[in-house]
């Protein structure tokens, strides 16, 4: 994946993880989430990744990440793929992430 192109307006790899029922994971704290979220996403906070990798390995679906600005996705989804996840994306900031979905 390019992260320049999810940026940028690509984002072949988030549709296509979304085109296979990809789970979207909202790392922001619940404060943040209730403010305003993309529909059916998850809220496990960043600092709650490590403790719900089982959780995330069951959901058994490509996983992708958002928060407030995209900085919080890479070291989410480093945690991830060290526990094995690998089908992982970094979505960046969940506002940019939920015009891409309205759009796919």
């Amino acid at each position: 994946m390019s992260w320049l192109s999810d940026i940028f307006g690509g984002g072949g790899e988030i549709r296509q993880a979304l085109r296979e029922g990809g789970v979207i994971i909202d790392l922001r704290t619940p404060y943040e989430f209730d403010q305003g979220h993309i529909p059916h996403a998850l809220n496990i906070p960043v600092d709650r990744i490590k403790a719900n990798i089982g959780r995330i390995r069951a959901l058994n679906k490509p996983i992708i990440l958002c928060c407030a600005s995209g900085a919080h996705c890479w070291d989410a989804a480093a945690t991830l793929r060290e526990a094995g996840i690998t089908r992982v994306s970094n979505g960046g900031s969940w506002q940019s992430l939920l015009r891409l979905v309205q759009k796919a």
